[in-house]
């Protein structure tokens, strides 16, 4: 078996899981999202507890809270994941599906931008015209429409500053997502505990959006999972290309699936962003040497998606 393979299947089965999210959320449409929220905390926690022990893996979460400037870090990553995860679960179930995509295509031009403007990191040309494309289709939606697309740019931006975060903490995945969603967790619970208490809670009382609930730890954690996986074995540039799989699949399920209104100015705010993208992906690839491995990515993209 070529050894490229699995990490191919395990990449499209990360994105192609990330893709489908809208799917998952759209079965919790009964809650408010915010209620959904803190269950993907809480249950994502739990999972990921299972998975560091079954993994032997708690000296790696030991070691980071020896660390008050990780904690501190994990802390703010985890604020930032927090509202990245709020505002996509109110963008689906509130009818926006595609304008999650659109987030998730201009996240990496974003990640561009704050690599200038933090790192002082240097613009290829090529970047420089991704994301004037980019901006030329935020800037034509507002025109066309009076408004800006507020819950794709906070997507972008909110995910682009976290994976910031943590490529600057440097902790692995699995203990980073553990520590961020303990972190979340007792305000999580609580707010839980406190609309179980007064009734207004549909968890244990429909044992389907119960499930729902609970499976909600699983789809968090599992794609990342496989997303390390992928990245182990795979060149950094082919996990470039992958990552567009996500926000494809969500364009699909939200045009095709939930006949969410698409005219002519969205394909055209659209038909801007995918031109950037296509740039975009062509200078990464070409910036790339073909024998690189993907454990670059694992440190600069370890970012827990959705």
């Amino acid at each position: 078996m070529n050894p490229s393979l699995p990490g191919v299947l395990f990449g499209l089965a990360a994105f192609a899981s990330w893709g489908f999210l809208p799917a998952y959320w759209k079965q919790m449409q009964a809650a408010q999202p915010f209620e959904i929220l803190c269950h993907r905390i809480v249950w994502s926690c739990a999972f990921v507890f299972v998975i560091l022990c079954v993994q032997k893996r708690g000296k790696e979460v030991v070691q980071v809270f020896k660390s008050p400037a990780q904690v501190k870090g994990l802390a703010i990553s985890s604020t930032l994941i927090a509202a990245n995860w709020f505002v996509y679960i109110w963008a689906v179930n509130s009818g926006r599906v595609l304008e999650t995509s659109l987030g998730y295509y201009i996240n990496p031009m974003i990640n561009v931008l704050l690599g200038f403007v933090l790192l002082n990191e240097t613009f290829t040309r090529m970047q420089c015209i991704s994301l004037g494309f980019a901006l030329t289709g935020v800037i034509y939606s507002l025109l066309a429409y009076g408004k800006l697309p507020l819950f794709g740019l906070t997507l972008a931006i909110s995910f682009a500053f976290y994976g910031y975060c943590r490529k600057r903490i440097q902790v692995a995945p699995l203990p980073g997502l553990f520590v961020e969603t303990l972190i979340l967790m007792v305000p999580a619970l609580a707010y839980i505990l406190f609309l179980m208490g007064k009734g207004d809670s549909l968890f244990f009382k429909d044992p389907g959006l119960t499930l729902w609930m609970i499976g909600a730890g699983v789809v968090t954690s599992l794609p990342l999972l496989w997303f390390a996986a992928a990245a182990k074995r795979l060149k950094l540039s082919t996990i470039g290309i992958l990552q567009y799989l996500a926000p494809s699949i969500a364009f699909t399920l939200g045009v095709f699936v939930y006949k969410e209104p698409f005219s002519t100015h969205n394909l055209i705010t659209f038909a801007c962003i995918w031109t950037g993208v296509a740039l975009y992906t062509l200078e990464f690839v070409k910036h790339h040497h073909p024998r690189e491995t993907g454990r670059g990515a694992a440190a600069g993209r370890e970012q827990d998606r959705m």
